[in-house]
């Protein structure tokens, strides 16, 4: 009985002996107080005794094979609830962070997409007007090739008109002298039709 009240390691296994020792201590001062009683109720110290260890040992194969096992079990349990209830905050307070971080992602992205919007507007703008001054610029310059072929156009005619009316000078000259002109004559007949031609 000693080797198992050692082996439950039962806060209840150092009372045993004192137990035992008030048991005796009461039995003989039953039995040199009043024997009649006893007997007249039929109670035993020894039986007493008896059961008494047998509650404690019985107390301490339940403590050792039932109370301290469900005990155990019940703090290892307490402390899976409390690691998850921590993992639980750690776990909010980092989709916190990740739902800010994400957040200042997005505004920043926004921002991003709004200056490209805004540089994309200015270089088509820009794109826009210097199109628009290059076409009125080679507007301007066919305008001005067109004026340059017209004048020589209209030079070429000038001239053309010029020698065909000193030729039909000369020409009605002679019919009107009734003779050939000589080529010296000629000359300065079309130099004259010419001179007045172009002081017109």
């Amino acid at each position: 009985m000693p080797g198992l009240q050692a082996g439950t390691a039962s806060p209840f296994s150092s009372m045993l002996p004192l137990l035992l020792a008030t048991a005796d201590a009461a039995q003989h001062a039953a039995a040199s107080a009043e024997p009649d009683i006893m007997q007249k109720f039929g109670i035993e110290w020894r039986y007493i005794v008896w059961q008494i260890a047998s509650f404690l040992i019985l107390f301490g194969v339940l403590y050792k094979y039932g109370i301290k096992p469900t005990i155990a079990t019940m703090e290892e349990r307490n402390r899976k609830i409390a690691s998850g209830l921590k993992y639980t905050e750690e776990m909010q307070a980092k989709l916190a962070a990740a739902q800010q971080e994400s957040a200042g992602i997005i505004r920043a992205a926004q921002l991003e997409a709004q200056k490209a919007i805004d540089e994309a507007r200015m270089a088509a703008k820009s794109f826009a007007d210097k199109q628009q001054v290059e076409a009125v610029q080679r507007a301007a310059d066919m305008l001005t090739k067109a004026q340059q072929a017209v004048e020589l156009e209209h030079k070429k005619m000038l001239e053309q008109a010029r020698g065909e009316i000193a030729r039909l000078v000369v020409a009605t000259t002679e019919r009107v002298l009734a003779k050939k002109l000589s080529d010296a004559d000629r000359a300065a007949y079309n130099e004259t039709a010419t001179k007045e031609l172009t002081a017109l």
